[in-house]
């Protein structure tokens, strides 16, 4: 009954930044935690960021942390990842998901977006 709808990969130099947006069609959308993950042709899909419902609390994984930021706007039912620093690394497609608990693994999240592109260069 949620949908995510999610904007703003690409293609940047290493070094650069990407936003990516995630909105949601939930009128309850305060009521969701939100995570971001990615997933690299041959590897699994790997957690690289997760949110609390109020927004208050966040968790990154090591290899983002310091370089990506989350953060939510629940008045305009969107989650965002600030992406900084790039690194080749980084190249994946990004999902976003919402599921009831701010947590790490990709299973515990019900619904996900269909998925963005990101590629770092050289």
């Amino acid at each position: 009954q949620v949908q995510l709808v999610e904007s703003g990969g690409g293609l940047v130099q290493a070094g650069g930044s990407l936003r990516l947006s995630c909105a949601a069609s939930g009128r309850a959308f305060s009521r969701y935690a939100m995570g971001w993950f990615r997933q690299d042709p041959g590897k699994e899909r790997e957690f690289v960021a997760t949110i609390t419902r109020s927004g208050i609390n966040t968790y990154y994984a090591d290899s983002v942390k310091g370089r990506f930021t989350i953060s939510r706007d629940n008045a305009k039912n969107t989650v965002y990842l600030q992406m900084n620093s790039l690194k080749p690394e980084d190249t994946a497609v990004y999902y976003c998901a919402a599921g009831p608990m701010s947590i790490t693994t990709p299973r515990s999240y019900d619904y996900w977006g269909q998925g963005t592109q990101v590629t770092v260069s050289s």
